[in-house]
């Protein structure tokens, strides 16, 4: 397959790429239509539901607060608690609940590191949270085609259009349809036939957390890993052709390398967060898991750290991640505390819940009787320079964490800025 046409046909598009702003105003950089439609609604231009004030930052004003900084050499591992910092943090957990592990760092310029941890090494499945692996395995393969021009990674994300398949079956998760031309706007469930660019992809998979997006995405970076620059003209048919044909135990030693690599390479251990399989049953339908899946608040806080330090892959693609976390779509859980209404974001929630029908105890959604996780990860910025990083996880039974995770939000954010 020749893949010149299209490699000339992104370096010339990467050369007319205009100067634009991010999230909202990002449109014109990203392609990801959802943003064009909140530009117009926060322009006055269009009727809409206003985002609150700490959605509304400009693609200038997200920043990796470690990188290239004195901080970054001091936290290129994660510090001895700081004592009146961890005694407060321990004051969250009167009951010293053991369902509960947590990381925090505050990391605000201008003031000294402080770090505490509760029961950072113990392991959870890290659910919708392991999108964060996935989003760097893609910008990890996205570096391997183009080690020298992230211009060139980016338009490759917002020119290549690709479609959902079986992968994106099943998920309740309902993203946003939004045509610029029409105005026309909707949301519902991906179906098989739905076509999005890479960045659509990958922003519905974090600012809607959906499930098949995940999948696609995960596929897309596997491809770009198998078939280099080949990729480029790489057809949906002969994208099934290669998975049909692949004996399913080297499909699964190559998806867990994608995902797992770029964690290791930051210094995460396996045993401190590891990604085993796909999010949806299409997906794994194609290919099976391996070695599941795990997380702990060490390991979520390093990745976070890392960001800020730009070392996900390299800076460039620390800051799209950071940006990709944005939140300007609904904030849900620990994002929602009303402390937060004006603080900047990022972040990423994950739940897996488990039910025994038989056994008589209360269950449903979110309030499962045999486990009932619930993660939430979040860089939050203050505008009076306040910066500082949680790794929450949580497997309370029989109980919807949602409300817990909101109210710890509140709690630590007074714990940080007093």
């Amino acid at each position: 397959m020749k893949s010149k046409p299209f490699f000339l046909l992104l370096f010339l598009a990467g050369l007319l790429t205009e100067a634009a702003a991010y999230p909202i105003d990002g449109y014109a950089l990203t392609g990801i239509r959802r943003l064009l439609r909140l530009e117009l609604i926060l322009k006055g231009e269009m009727e809409g539901k206003q985002p609150i004030p700490g959605a509304q930052k400009s693609i200038e004003d997200i920043k990796l607060h470690l990188y290239g900084t004195p901080k970054a050499d001091s936290l290129g591992y994660l510090p001895e608690p700081d004592p009146e910092f961890q005694k407060k943090l321990n004051a969250l957990f009167p009951n010293l609940n053991e369902s509960y592990s947590m990381t925090l760092l505050d990391i605000s310029p201008g003031k000294p590191i402080r770090y505490a941890k509760r029961q950072e090494s113990r392991g959870f499945q890290p659910g919708s949270v392991g999108k964060l692996a996935v989003v760097a395995g893609l910008f990890c393969e996205l570096q391997n085609l183009f080690p020298d021009s992230f211009e060139l990674r980016r338009e490759l994300l917002k020119k290549r259009m690709v479609k959902a398949g079986q992968w994106a079956i099943y998920d309740e998760h309902t993203v946003p349809f939004y045509d610029p031309e029409t105005k026309k706007f909707f949301k519902r469930q991906v179906q098989a036939s739905d076509v999005f660019s890479l960045y659509e992809w990958a922003d519905h998979m974090l600012s809607v957390s959906n499930n098949g997006a995940a999948s696609v995405v995960w596929r897309e970076a596997i491809l770009m890993r198998v078939f280099g620059k080949e990729y480029f003209n790489l057809t949906f048919e002969q994208a099934e052709a290669y998975f049909k044909k692949t004996p399913k135990a080297s499909l699964a030693d190559i998806a867990t390398s994608v995902v797992n690599d770029p964690l290791r390479a930051v210094g995460i251990t396996e045993d401190e967060w590891r990604l085993g399989q796909l999010f949806t049953r299409g997906g794994t339908s194609y290919i099976p898991g391996k070695g599941g899946s795990l997380g702990t608040p060490k390991g979520l806080m390093k990745w976070l750290v890392a960001i800020e330090r730009g070392d996900v892959i390299d800076p460039e693609s620390s800051l799209e991640i950071k940006r990709l976390m944005y939140m300007t779509d609904n904030r849900i859980r620990y994002a929602a505390n009303k402390e937060l209404k004006d603080a900047a974001v990022y972040f990423k929630s994950g739940s897996l819940y488990k039910c025994n029908r038989s056994s008589g105890e209360p269950c449903g959604k979110y309030q499962g009787n045999v486990e009932n996780f619930m993660n939430s990860v979040a860089i939050i910025e203050h505008g009076d320079s306040t910066v500082y990083l949680v790794a929450l996880m949580t497997n309370v039974l029989r109980r919807n964490s949602n409300t817990d995770h909101n109210l710890l939000a509140g709690k630590v954010d007074k714990l940080v800025r007093e």
